[in-house]
């Protein structure tokens, strides 16, 4: 599964793909993903956690004000916390966009960071096995750790309370 969001971003980013068909497959993506039989256990010496929902995905963008309008009115995003450089765009229970002006000069769209929600969050412990796996955590806020994947995202790892959607 993480190779299929890695090959997805990376299609994104190449501009092989549109930002509406990125999120169109992850969320069939994470729909196939809760479809599917719970029978696969494990192994006993797994240390890492458990992902239960993408809690949002950050895009830079040239006009978020444009990204705003374009996915409150093609699929029914609540704007938020529009605050004239960025929003919140809330989809589902709990999961939202954040657009924001890009951080690339040439103000081509990039996948700022993807958020994942974890079960059984402890700040502390969460630090320690991130730190075991010769990860760097920053903390974001008590909620939450940004980290590097194998590949240089960025991703943020918090509790189910990380829900800043003003």
């Amino acid at each position: 599964m993480e190779r299929v969001v890695d090959d997805l971003l990376g299609q994104f980013e190449r501009g092989r793909i549109s930002r509406r068909q990125l999120v169109r497959m992850l969320a069939l993506g994470m729909t196939a993903a809760s479809a599917a039989p719970l029978a696969i256990a494990a192994p006993e010496s797994r240390r890492g956690f458990k992902a239960v929902a993408v809690n949002h995905i950050s895009f830079g963008v040239a006009d978020y004000a444009r990204t705003r309008d374009f996915y409150a009115d093609l699929l029914g995003m609540e704007i938020s916390g529009d605050d004239g450089t960025q929003c919140y765009l809330k989809f589902g229970k709990d999961s939202f966009l954040i657009a924001r002006k890009s951080e690339d000069p040439a103000g081509g769209p990039l996948v700022d960071h993807l958020c994942y929600t974890i079960e059984d969050w402890d700040k502390d412990a969460v630090e320690a096995e991130l730190r075991r796996r010769g990860l760097t955590p920053e903390p974001d806020t008590d909620e939450s750790f940004h980290v590097r994947d194998p590949d240089g995202y960025r991703l943020q790892i918090g509790s189910a309370r990380l829900m800043y959607v003003p």
